[in-house]
């Protein structure tokens, strides 16, 4: 189908004014006409009239003072909505068949509870694993390769009330090495002969909403050459909004 110059032209208009709003949601402050128009690459009698609509459908605000744009309330809106759609543990759960059909591995999905962090999801793969682990079961914090990512990736306020007495400082020092690499093991020492390997879901605060876990009882699945590890951290960074460092 053709489409006429009108319609070719409506078309281009918001591809325009999506490029300019790109430009504000990678900045990290409010910007001026001609700092957009370095950005964008547009003529500056050109992208105030954009930067003028964007305001009146608060998309963007002029800040009074300086005369800088910003993003508006109607984006924050529209952000905050976007974020409430996103089911983390649906989302995560769903990448779970296809994560350990490739890997052959046993996986669990955790979520941060009251109690501690807790295992909602489980998916079984063909090395069957024999444990006492199960949906509902509370893994603690400093011991289990689930818990260590919590504590990494949430806040201190929530992580701090579950920890043993006395061991937050210890807790801190496991934290930073958590967060440097990116992910965590267990290596036969929280349940004997069982392996695991634990991977955060971020949010867009890079706070983890969700864990994946791999198990087995073989010694190479927290080996970093093997593949395990790569593999889960795609997997996950598939659902995340932020990339967790290492």
């Amino acid at each position: 189908m053709v489409m006429d110059s009108e319609e070719r032209r409506g078309i281009g208009s918001v591809d325009i004014a999506m490029a300019v709003l790109r430009v504000f949601a990678e900045a990290s402050e409010p910007l001026t006409l001609k700092e957009v128009g370095t950005r964008t690459g547009m003529a500056t009698s050109k992208l105030h009239r954009y930067l003028s609509s964007l305001v009146t459908q608060g998309m963007l605000r002029q800040r009074e003072r300086s005369g800088r744009y910003d993003l508006g309330p109607f984006a924050a809106a529209l952000g905050i909505s976007a974020l409430a759609r996103n089911d983390f543990v649906n989302e995560t759960a769903a990448i779970l068949p296809d994560l350990v059909s490739k890997l052959g591995t046993t996986a669990m999905l955790s979520v941060l509870g009251a109690s501690g962090s807790t295992i909602v999801r489980w998916e079984r793969g063909r090395d069957h694993v024999i444990t006492t682990l199960g949906l509902g079961t509370v893994l603690p914090l400093m011991t289990s390769a689930t818990g260590q990512v919590f504590l990494a990736y949430s806040a201190d306020a929530l992580t701090k009330p579950l920890l043993p007495k006395g061991k937050y400082a210890t807790a801190q020092v496991l934290k930073r090495k958590i967060q440097s690499q990116g992910y965590a093991v267990a290596g036969g020492d929280f349940i004997p002969g069982l392996f695991a390997l634990a991977v955060p879901v971020t949010n867009w605060q890079n706070e983890a909403e969700a864990v994946v876990t791999l198990i087995s009882t073989g010694p190479d699945l927290i080996d970093p050459a093997a593949p395990f590890l790569a593999s889960l951290k795609a997997a996950c960074q598939s659902v995340s909004l932020a990339h967790p460092r290492g």
